[in-house]
């Protein structure tokens, strides 16, 4: 089992979902998080005075899928995410070595 992290656009979450949903990925847990990278935030003007944005919000995806499904979930992502300029988002692919269900106990693929 390996666990997706995507970290895209708050704008293109319903986009992937809905990718994500064609291939029969279901279960995700979304969180609103802030990052920073290469887009390197930007400067806002407020009652006269310029201040800078270094962290932009961001949407980050957490994923759990069977080792057969990583590539066609990756693929899913990075299609449906893509905007083609900078800040665009990462993904992210760890193993998961346990998961249990905890209303049945059901473990790992059983689980997911």
């Amino acid at each position: 089992m390996k666990k997706i992290e995507a970290i895209i656009k708050p704008f293109k979450l319903e986009d992937v979902k809905d990718a994500l949903t064609a291939i029969d990925v279901t279960g995700m847990t979304i969180s609103e998080v802030k990052g920073y990278g290469r887009q390197q935030g930007h400067s806002e003007l407020y009652r006269g005075a310029e201040y800078v944005v270094d962290f932009l919000p961001k949407i980050k995806m957490e994923i759990i899928v069977k080792n057969d499904d990583v590539d066609k979930t990756l693929h899913a992502i990075s299609e449906s995410a893509k905007t083609g300029k900078i800040g665009d988002g990462k993904i992210f692919v760890s193993s998961i070595n346990k998961v249990v269900r905890i209303r049945t106990g059901e473990e790992d693929e059983e689980a997911i």
